[in-house]
């Protein structure tokens, strides 16, 4: 027995633990090994150089979409006059520079959240993302899909303990971008619940050959590739494979020949590591923890944010509050429009006009009972009248009406005491009057 509620005992903790890990990794939000592989299938054997932009890019969803409206608008426009065409817009350079090549932000308009995800996954983890594009690049190479070329050169390296597979253009000055269908170009497909998408550009647009792809022979086995487009400073990314990967450096020299001065980089070094620039989010929300705390509070206007956030708050209580007791605004608007609008702003327009002539009236009255009393007690003794008369000094004629009518109910009040004999109106009725004639200060 004591056994078996041993063994209950292991069985109830090991799922207590896998539960919460479960639940911290939905909090967080963090990608799997599947969904890094199915996110990074369809980019990871483009060249280093354009690889990078678009992880970089792909930080910036809100630059992106307008940037593949500008690219359908300008379908003539590539390459580094392109990038130049869109120095004054606002985006991030880096999504600038991906304008040099319309087929890529085509693909990545088809699948806006996808390339969102790539970005958040650069930004949470960009460690597993660069070594998830070895991965593939590496079964790719072994499935005898990706070899040097006409278009691309690739490179096998060993650095430390590991193989770094680099790709770049044959022509330093020239970039082909790639076509492929990952489920065939990695071999078989090792994850059936993930498979990776893939983009097929209509035939002739782009001018994609090769294998599968319409006119020309095979380039190679599974890869096509597009007229070149021709590039001398508009990629100024790369990977930083080996020592320090899971990062982008950036060439300074290029990066300032092709933006604007207020885009340059002030340094000294001719490569810099990226950095991801919160301003350019443009409110995108950022989808995990990590990212949330390292970026999310040095957006601009964060405080304007809140205030927004906390108005949206007061406006949805209050509206729930009407909701509840029957009370439609909507239908509240649309009764005032048209007839019934007019008798209702009648309404009460008159009734203000009562109200104010009302109010009108309540004050002649008690001036009149005012001016009645100090007649009819004119007769009392001189302190009476000294204290009442200092009352009345220093009074302002704002506050004369709410004065007097003070000093005629004091008044009443006084005659009746004196008719019944009760009390005198010598210091009593002087204390009085300065109550009544000094009013608030």
């Amino acid at each position: 027995m004591k056994k078996l509620l041993a063994f209950s005992g292991n069985i109830l903790l090991a799922t207590l633990l896998c539960l919460s890990l479960g639940i911290a990794q939905a909090e967080d939000k963090t990608f799997s090994e599947a969904e890094l592989d199915q996110m990074m299938a369809p980019i990871a054997l483009y060249p280093d150089s354009l690889l990078s932009q678009i992880l970089m890019a792909s930080t910036y969803p809100a630059d992106i979409n307008e940037a593949v409206k500008w690219s359908k608008d300008n379908p003539k426009q590539e390459g580094d006059a392109a990038v130049k065409a869109v120095q004054d817009k606002s985006w991030d350079p880096s999504v600038m520079s991906l304008v040099a090549f319309p087929q890529v932000l085509e693909m990545m308009g088809k699948k806006p959240d996808w390339i969102q995800n790539v970005g958040d996954a650069f930004l949470a983890n960009s460690e597993g993302v660069m070594d998830t594009v070895q991965k593939l690049r590496k079964k790719a190479k072994d499935e005898g899909n990706l070899e040097t070329s006409e278009q691309q050169k690739v490179i096998v390296e060993e650095q430390a303990s590991e193989t770094v597979i680099i790709i770049e253009p044959a022509d330093p000055k020239v970039v082909y971008v790639p076509v492929y269908n990952p489920t065939v170009i990695y071999g078989t497909w090792w994850w059936p619940h993930y498979n990776p998408w893939y983009y097929y550009p209509p035939y002739g647009r782009y001018g994609y050959y090769g294998y599968g792809y319409g006119a020309g022979g095979a380039v190679m086995r599974g890869i096509g590739f597009g007229i070149g487009v021709g590039i001398t400073a508009a990629l100024w990314g790369n990977c930083n494979w080996g020592r320090g990967h899971g990062s982008v450096n950036i060439n300074v020299n290029k990066f300032n020949n092709v933006n604007v001065n207020r885009n340059k980089i002030n340094s000294n070094n001719r490569n810099n590591n990226w950095k991801h620039n919160s301003s350019n989010r443009r409110g995108v929300p950022y989808r995990d923890n990590k990212s949330r705390q390292q970026f999310g509070n040095k957006r601009g206007g964060a405080d304007s944010r809140q205030n927004f956030r906390g108005r949206d708050a007061q406006r949805n209580k209050a509206r729930s509050t009407l909701d509840k007791r029957a009370v439609n605004p909507a239908t509240g608007r649309k009764q005032l429009q048209g007839s019934g609008g007019d008798r209702a702003r009648t309404s009460v327009n008159k009734a203000n006009h009562q109200g104010r002539l009302n109010g009108s009236q309540s004050r002649n009255l008690g001036q009149g009972r005012s001016n009645n009393a100090s007649r009819q007690s004119g007769g009392l003794s001189n302190n009476t009248t000294r204290s009442r008369n200092n009352a009345f000094k220093g009074s302002s004629n704002a506050n004369r009406s709410r004065q007097n009518t003070s000093r005629g109910n004091y008044s009443n009040r006084s005659m009746r005491s004196h008719s019944s004999g009760g009390r005198s109106f010598g210091g009593g009725g002087g204390g009085g009057g300065r109550r009544g004639g000094g009013g608030r200060r």
